[in-house]
């Protein structure tokens, strides 16, 4: 038996889903364990593309189970689209479990996150306007509505109303914005119920139960480290922990019996939105990773903000994760390139600094230092057995994993299944 969290190590948008596919195949259960539907996987099978924003990545294998933690945010429409589209594919979704713990995302926490980031102008943070802080405000400030309120009418009109009331007086006082009427949301929301409700259960049992059976345990995360609402670019942060200990309390299962954490980690680096970004480049280079590395987000579509691998920030997610081994994923994208810089450390105040400062303003006036490593400028989407691959590629790759003191485990080299190097399988 064996449990592994998945984890992404920089700004998101890492290649979890491809790597938490791959895994999956030998996963009895794959839990996906915080955030909503503001992160998206996208999975390549054959000459199919998958697009997931809620249902883990494992549902494409028949004899997976997937689980939706409580530590997760839902919209029940968001799901039931996937859940259509996935049909569309030819995909059954048999396995699926929801928690009746996990908190539902509202048609008012869609309009209050929107209107939150116009008020705020040139300091927005930068969300995906899905309502995600908002239902987590409500669920830390007690007020949320969950999934199994959605099976008791008369609890979901009950708590439904209350929100509202609250609700409605912010929107026309302090945004002077039009109401909801609690009544159209409930009739709206019920419909979902019928379609969903067979799906919610108790998944911390479910999940435990598993483990004592002995089964392969894959635990999937959203978004990544340095967007962790405790140890990520505060506040231009997600509103919920994407770090491994984001597992235990989003899925009711105790620290000890996680045995593996694989971190994902890109080749470069990228990120979404707003906020210090020490390594970026606004320049051609910046330009070149984008369009080769295909850099738009699989949620909004939005350019996707690029530069040069920073080991400071990977070594400071190896710290707080408890990393033991690494997936480095799209090294192909460097393939042309003459040289190649890798962020060692940042200046700041005329010293050089190795370890990842959390304070905004001094991270915004961070200068990258850079070590220049030889490109390899030859394919390397076709090579499936790292051995061959071109002495510089495997250089760059030592060098990431002598930076970052944890080993490689995974290199993938582009989005296809088959397009990966498997150096340790992680899973029995």
């Amino acid at each position: 038996m064996s449990t592994i969290v998945v984890v992404g190590t920089q700004w998101g948008d890492e290649g979890k889903g491809k790597i938490t596919d791959m895994i999956g195949k030998e996963a009895d259960l794959v839990v996906r364990y915080q955030g909503g539907n503001n992160a998206g996987h996208t999975v390549v099978v054959g000459d199919k593309e998958y697009k997931l924003h809620l249902i883990p990545s494992g549902i494409l294998y028949d004899d997976t189970k997937c689980v939706i933690g409580n530590g997760v945010v839902v919209d029940p429409k968001v799901l039931i689209e996937e859940l259509d589209y996935l049909a569309e594919k030819g995909v059954e979704v048999n396995n699926l479990y929801i928690s009746s713990k996990a908190h539902i995302i509202m048609p008012y926490h869609r309009v209050l996150d929107k209107a939150e980031e116009m008020r705020k102008g040139n300091s927005k943070i930068g969300t995906t306007g899905k309502g995600i802080g908002p239902v987590y405000m409500d669920k830390i400030g007690r007020t949320g509505i969950r999934m199994e309120d959605l099976l008791d009418t008369n609890i979901f009109k009950a708590k439904v109303e209350q929100a509202v009331e609250l609700k409605n007086l912010i929107l026309a006082k302090v945004y002077g914005m039009d109401t909801f009427e609690a009544s159209e949301i409930v009739e709206e929301y019920l419909g979902y119920a019928e379609r969903i409700k067979e799906y919610i259960t108790d998944t911390s049992l479910l999940i435990n139960q598993e483990i004592e059976k002995g089964n392969n345990i894959l635990f999937e995360g959203a978004q990544g480290t340095l967007l962790d609402i405790d140890h990520g670019t505060y506040p231009f942060v997600t509103s919920s922990n994407p770090t491994t200990g984001g597992v235990c309390s989003g899925t009711g299962v105790g620290p000890t019996k996680i045995n593996e954490v694989l971190g994902i980690v890109k080749a470069y680096t990228t990120r979404v939105g707003e906020g210090p970004f020490p390594a970026e480049l606004t320049g051609e280079m910046g330009e070149y990773l984008r369009k080769v590395g295909h850099e738009f987000g699989t949620t909004t579509g939005r350019a996707r903000r690029c530069g040069w691998f920073d080991a400071v920030i990977v070594k400071y997610a190896t710290r707080i994760n408890g990393l033991t081994s690494l997936a480095i994923t799209k090294l192909d994208v460097l393939d042309e390139l003459e040289e190649i810089e890798i962020c060692t450390g940042y200046e700041y105040e005329g010293e050089v600094i190795t370890e990842f400062p959390t304070k905004e303003e001094i991270l915004k006036e961070c200068k990258p230092v850079y070590e220049t490593l030889p490109g390899w400028q030859s394919k390397t989407s076709d090579i499936a057995d790292y051995d061959k691959l071109p002495e510089n590629a495997k250089k760059y790759l030592e060098r990431i994993s002598e930076l970052t003191d944890v080993k490689i485990s995974i290199v993938s080299l582009g989005p296809k299944r088959k397009q990966t190097i498997v150096l340790d399988e992680l899973l029995d």
